[in-house]
């Protein structure tokens, strides 16, 4: 059910449970697109089942990522506060929140805000969109699922290899001089074996552990739902 399509007299007073997707505008090396992390976050919220699925959040801290042209990034400060906000709004109406994040640099903010609107009373968690041994960014995993879910994004005639590196070995260098430190092309990983088969699969696995984690609705440490 999209939110934004709803007329207000329709929307279910303290009975919903609103799905927001939360994204981020950065570079994604020369194949992928600005808002990769926010289509994979929309269409896991978009392919749930039981949720009222809001527009998503689509700009995050994605400072790392500032050394190349097109990132737009707001910080970590000004996105906790965007969703403690947000949460605190749209809890005047709904049952509950669950914030489905695309992207790892937001989960400090995430983290933050859940815990102050959860210690405020409001029903409010949020949940990763992670691969389990996928590569670090832009490589086989997350073209993999945009090749699935819009392929017409995807140049592949431009996927290279990029610092396959394991990531604990890259951290030092990601922390002091942000991605354009460790890759020049924006790549953590390998993108030219990528499929949209992967991908369907890929997301699947998504899906039904997203679905699996709104259902418990278990609320860990920082509010993630485990």
């Amino acid at each position: 059910m999209p939110l934004a399509r709803i007329p207000w007299p329709d929307v279910a007073r303290d009975e919903w449970t609103v799905a927001v997707p939360v994204g981020s505008f950065e570079q994604h090396g020369p194949h992928l697109p600005l808002d990769t992390d926010t289509r994979i976050a929309s269409a896991v919220v978009q392919a749930l089942d039981g949720v009222t699925a809001a527009p998503p959040i689509e700009y995050g801290a994605s400072g790392e990522h500032e050394g190349f042209a097109g990132t737009v990034s707001i910080g970590s400060a000004a996105l906790e506060m965007l969703l403690v906000e947000y949460g605190r709004s749209v809890c005047r109406w709904a049952r509950r929140v669950v914030f489905v994040n695309g992207h790892g640099g937001n989960g400090p903010a995430l983290a933050a805000a859940v815990d102050l609107l959860r210690y405020e009373g409001r029903d409010v968690t949020w949940w990763p969109c992670a691969v389990p041994g996928a590569d670090a960014h832009a490589g086989r995993t997350e073209t993999s699922l945009l090749l699935h879910l819009h392929p017409d994004t995807v140049a592949m005639h431009r996927a290279e290899i990029g610092n396959t590196e394991p990531i604990a070995d890259l951290m030092p260098r990601l922390r002091a001089g942000g991605m354009l430190a460790a890759t020049a092309n924006g790549i953590l990983g390998d993108p030219t074996g990528a499929s949209a088969d992967e991908g369907r699969r890929l997301f699947a696995g998504l899906v039904d552990r997203a679905g699996a984690a709104v259902a418990r609705w278990n609320p860990g440490p920082g509010g993630r739902l485990v």
